[in-house]
């Protein structure tokens, strides 16, 4: 159940960040009520993955899952296509992400 919860608030996390590029310093309504609406339910959703999970495995995977799913999302939305060191970085923290799954036990399995 850890995971769901963890891969909801990595959903809404992405759903917040898209939307604050277009917020315009919070001065256009509706992408600002969707920031506010993504960050809360990513951190109340972080919060049920507390209960089984190690902070620094959901913080990792949290904002690791984040930073890649924004980068490929801003490639369709807002036309930001990475270079290739923007492109390897990113898959290096899939790849750290993967890591932590299938071999730390600190992870959920």
């Amino acid at each position: 159940m850890a995971y769901l919860y963890l891969g909801l608030a990595i959903v809404a996390e992405v759903i917040g960040t898209l939307a604050l590029k277009a917020t315009n310093g919070f001065t256009t309504l509706v992408p600002s009520i969707l920031v506010l609406f993504g960050y809360s339910a990513a951190f109340v959703l972080l919060s049920f993955c507390l209960k089984e999970m190690p902070v620094g495995i959901v913080y990792g995977i949290w904002s690791g899952l984040g930073v890649v799913l924004v980068s490929v999302a801003s490639i369709f939305i807002y036309r930001q296509v990475p270079d290739v060191p923007a492109i390897i970085g990113l898959a290096m923290i899939v790849g750290g992400v993967t890591v932590i799954h299938l071999f730390s036990k600190a992870s959920v399995h």
